[in-house]
C-alpha cells in the first residue's frame, strides 16, 4: 500500500469526524473544515491507488519479459543442441 493511500484514508476518516463534530455542535467551520479534510483524504487515496497499480503493471510487465528471454534463452540452447547433432 502506498503511503498517499494509508495518509488518505486518516484523512478521510479524521474529516468525517469532524465534520459529524460540527454538525452535532452546530460549528459551521469545523464542520466545513472536516468535509474538507475529507474531500482531500480522498483526493490522496486515489492518488495512492494509482500508484499502487502502477507499481504493480510495472511488476507484471518485468516479470512476463523475464519469462520471455528464459524462453527465447532455452529455444536458442535447443537449437544448438539440434545443430551439433546433425551430420
Amino acid at each position: 500500500m502506498d503511503k498517499a493511500t494509508a495518509k488518505g484514508t486518516i484523512d478521510e476518516l479524521v474529516g468525517s469526524a469532524k465534520s459529524h463534530a460540527g454538525k452535532l455542535t452546530g460549528n459551521t467551520g469545523v464542520r466545513i473544515e472536516g468535509a474538507a479534510q475529507q474531500i482531500e483524504g480522498k483526493a490522496e487515496k486515489a492518488v495512492g491507488n494509482v500508484k499502487d497499480a502502477v507499481r504493480e503493471t510495472h511488476d507484471t510487465v518485468a516479470a512476463a519479459l523475464d519469462a520471455h528471454e528464459e524462453a527465447a534463452r532455452r529455444q536458442h540452447e535447443v537449437q544448438l543442441a539440434e545443430d551439433r547433432n546433425r551430420p
